[in-house]
């Protein structure tokens, strides 16, 4: 029962912790200490070494870990046309009262022209004998963090204009990594989880918007940027609620956005966070279609705490209930890094999550 296209029967999000070489080169650099090149070779070698050791313990599918970003959506959004990075007050709350500051705005119409992950993807392909994974965030990232007020005054007097050149721009994005040897690549869409959450449904209501309506909307926009698909192209969409530094923001069942979430986008596969009881139970995976795989988030990313087996194999029975064995998968909830500070817990211990999901997926699916 193990997978040969993605997603693997062990597998995991995208994003490792920074190591220590890492962190001080990036350090130097945004001190003006180190240049651009040297910055680069310092990324390179250290990308090697985390490739080496995701092939050693046995992923079937590799990343970058995202060492070349600070953030797991910012760095990717700003290299759209159209959109500019700016610092801002806190508009992401975290558990705990920790806030992010920058914040993207829409100073122009939104495209697609080139972008620098393009090359970050080929780096991987080129240092890998596994499946090269890319992970970028979703199209609704764009939009669901400022929406309306973080668009320059006169640029998008329609809203449906702007959800369709972000799903036209994702669609020129796709073709491109595609084009670039691209045969996994994961966009990363928090918003149909925080849709989930009554209190971020309050707060899209209080700045104009629908949350009834806002999932068809995003879903609208994924298959805008799906359209024409490669057949061999393997899509998966992760959801999580927040993570940053172990923290959290949403909380809530997938109950409310199961159906569009499943059926109503070309998408082959969907990481979904389970660790907590933040996540309600298997039942929505009952609309998940023959066709289709979820990906079982039951390893948490957040603490170093180590998962007993006997524990993640029963929540997979669990989730059988609903769903046949063969279109479940199993990995982490979340990146281990979806910003560059990096989650709670040793490297050591991130590698021994992971090395235990390889197992367990050996375990259950042979």
């Amino acid at each position: 029962m193990q997978r040969t296209t993605p997603p693997f029967r062990a597998d995991m999000v995208g994003s490792l912790l920074r190591t220590g070489e890492l962190k001080e080169a990036r350090h130097k650099h945004h001190q003006g200490e180190l240049s651009d090149a040297t910055l680069k070779e310092v990324e390179d070698q250290e990308i090697r070494k985390i490739i080496r050791r995701q092939e050693e313990i046995g992923l079937q599918a590799v990343t970058d870990g995202e060492f070349r970003r600070a953030y797991w959506h910012f760095d990717f959004l700003e290299h759209l046309d159209g959109v500019t990075s700016i610092e801002a007050d806190s508009g992401m709350n975290f558990k705990g009262g920790i806030g992010i500051t920058k914040a993207l705005r829409i100073t122009g119409r939104v495209g697609f022209s080139d972008h620098p992950m393009i090359d970050h993807f080929r780096f991987v392909k080129d240092n890998t004998s596994r499946v090269a994974k890319m992970t970028i965030p979703g199209p609704s990232m764009l939009h669901y963090r400022g929406g309306r007020k973080m668009m320059n005054v006169g640029i998008y007097p329609e809203m449906d204009t702007f959800y369709a050149d972000v799903g036209a721009a994702y669609n020129k994005a796709v073709h491109a990594f595609y084009d670039a040897g691209c045969r996994y690549l994961q966009f990363d869409d928090i918003s149909f989880a925080y849709l989930c959450d009554p209190d971020q449904r309050e707060m899209l209501r209080q700045r104009g918007d629908d949350p009834e309506k806002q999932p068809d909307i995003y879903a609208g926009m994924v298959r805008e940027a799906l359209k024409d698909k490669p057949d061999d192209l393997s899509i998966t969409m992760h959801l999580c609620r927040g993570n940053f530094r172990s923290t959290f923001i949403a909380s809530g069942g997938y109950e409310p956005v199961a159906e569009t979430l499943f059926n109503a986008m070309p998408v082959d596969g969907y990481f979904m966070e389970w660790d907590t009881d933040r996540a309600g139970g298997f039942e929505p995976l009952r609309f998940l279609p023959k066709g289709k795989t979820v990906v079982l988030g039951l390893v948490t990313s957040k603490t170093g705490t180590l998962e007993s087996k006997d524990d993640i194999k029963r929540r997979i029975d669990e989730a059988t209930k609903y769903v046949g064995l063969d279109q479940l998968c199993l990995s982490p909830q979340c990146g281990f890094a979806s910003t560059e500070e990096g989650n709670l817990l040793a490297e050591d211990e991130q590698w021994a999550k992971l090395r235990m999901i390889v197992e367990i997926a050996q375990e259950v699916w042979g």
